[in-house]
């Protein structure tokens, strides 16, 4: 069977996928989320796995990652909310966090459960290029997982064709160096690397994210790139709003 995300990245459109802290407002908003992100019209999700440690992000998802473990976060219960999730939502899914829980769970065993559940595809900022290739690639193939990688604005050339060489999705394009969630629209600097990383013509579409939070910061990041993601906005919108008014939250971006 194709995976959902290379048949969607395959659109004739511009990809808007949203990032959740997993059990974030509260312990069981999990699959409710994602179902009101698919209703309205959302073309992909990244659930993210919470973590005691995590360096990329921002505090916003820090934050929200902290009050997903004291509700109880773990792999095993994210995993058994999603058990039914393909009765319901057909977009692609997938689980973002740190190599550490996958390290815990087994990585055989946590990309066996996630090709039972349904997810398409796994994204692990702290997972180096070469061990993926030398010690767990095949595993992730041999599940129908795509394993996407993260480039910066810092990332040399060489090291991007790499990347698109390995890569059999997208590439998650950070716009900045910094962590997620602190910047208000993009300067000249973020410009010039979108500018740049169009120019490379890589084989890999991308999704750009950190950053984007309204219909002019998607629109100025998608204006190369394949798609872009929402996650620090959406997380502080939650924490406002709660989780029944997300079509507003879809509304104010396209």
């Amino acid at each position: 069977m194709s995976n959902r995300i290379i048949t969607r990245l395959q659109e004739d459109k511009k990809l808007l996928s949203i990032y959740f802290t997993a059990g974030y407002p509260a312990l069981n908003d999990t699959v409710q989320i994602i179902q009101d992100l698919e209703k309205n019209g959302v073309d992909m999700i990244e659930i993210g796995l919470p973590f005691s440690d995590p360096l990329a992000d921002g505090p916003t998802i820090q934050v929200s990652s902290t009050a997903a473990l004291k509700n109880g976060m773990t792999t095993e219960i994210l995993f058994n909310q999603l058990k039914d999730i393909r009765k319901t939502v057909s977009i692609p899914l997938i689980i973002m966090g740190y190599f550490n829980p996958m390290l815990q769970y087994g990585v055989e065993s946590f990309c066996k459960k996630c090709q039972e559940i349904g997810i398409d595809g796994l994204i692990l900022p702290d997972l180096p290029l070469d061990v993926y290739q030398e010690e767990y690639e095949a595993i992730f193939k041999k599940y129908g997982l795509l394993n996407v990688f993260l480039i910066t604005p810092q990332t040399s050339d060489a090291r991007i064709r790499q990347i698109d060489d390995a890569s059999n999705g997208f590439i998650y394009m950070v716009s900045s160096a910094s962590v997620t969630g602190s910047k208000s629209g993009f300067g000249q600097e973020q410009e010039s690397y979108f500018e740049r990383i169009a120019a490379m013509n890589l084989n890999t579409p991308q999704i750009v994210g950190f950053g984007i939070k309204d219909e002019e910061t998607f629109k100025q990041a998608t204006k190369t790139a394949k798609g872009a993601i929402i996650g620090s906005a959406f997380i502080k919108y939650l924490t406002s709003e709660g989780t029944t008014k997300t079509a507003d939250f879809i509304k104010q971006i396209r």
